[in-house]
């Protein structure tokens, strides 16, 4: 008797090992955080007034397109993984000084906060995986945007836009990502 619960207990401890995607938060949270994280950017742009309106990040800094299309190809874990990485990046970048972006200090609070929830949610949908290596070209991508964009134009409010623009399209992309996987269970 006591093997047979040993075995039923194994089996479904892999089980659910296996199937990692059955993550409560993703299913129920992740949209609502997502939703709000791009909400909060497009107000971040309303409480605006610079005038980058067509202003693009520079080639140079452009985020290698390929990681994306790496990374929608790669296992659930993978994906997961990825989005994390990107989520964590954009909250270090958005938390570099920001004194003269035009947008109100609390609005840029709480979207760093939705942004490490959704992080953190993810992060625990993943577990044990989630100890991979991190994409050395994430990194260095966002540390470009760093140094280019903010250092490069002395951390102005549009250099601020610049960077906001560009973390929309990220948050958009990943947002998809992240979708993939609910919409295949």
């Amino acid at each position: 008797m006591l093997n047979r619960m040993f075995l039923v207990c194994l089996f479904v401890g892999l089980f659910s090992a296996g199937s990692s995607l059955s993550c409560r938060w993703m299913d129920h949270k992740f949209r609502q955080y997502s939703k709000n994280s791009l909400d909060l950017l497009d107000t971040m742009v309303n409480n605006s007034t610079n005038t980058t309106e067509d202003a693009e990040v520079e080639h140079t800094v452009a985020f290698p397109n390929d990681l994306y299309s790496q990374a929608s190809k790669a296992s659930a874990e993978d994906k997961l993984g990825f989005t994390v990485q990107v989520l964590d990046e954009v909250a270090v970048l958005f938390d570099e000084d920001h004194s003269n972006a035009s947008w109100e200090e609390k609005t840029e609070k709480d979207f760093l906060g939705v942004v490490t929830q959704q992080a953190d949610g993810l992060r625990s949908c993943i577990g044990s995986h989630s100890h991979k290596k991190k994409n050395k070209k994430v990194h260095m991508y966002f540390k470009r945007l760093s140094r280019h964009v903010l250092e490069g134009m002395g951390h102005s409010a549009e250099s601020w836009e610049l960077i906001r623009k560009e973390i929309k399209s990220h948050l958009m992309r990943v947002d998809q990502l992240v979708s993939s996987l609910l919409t295949a269970n």
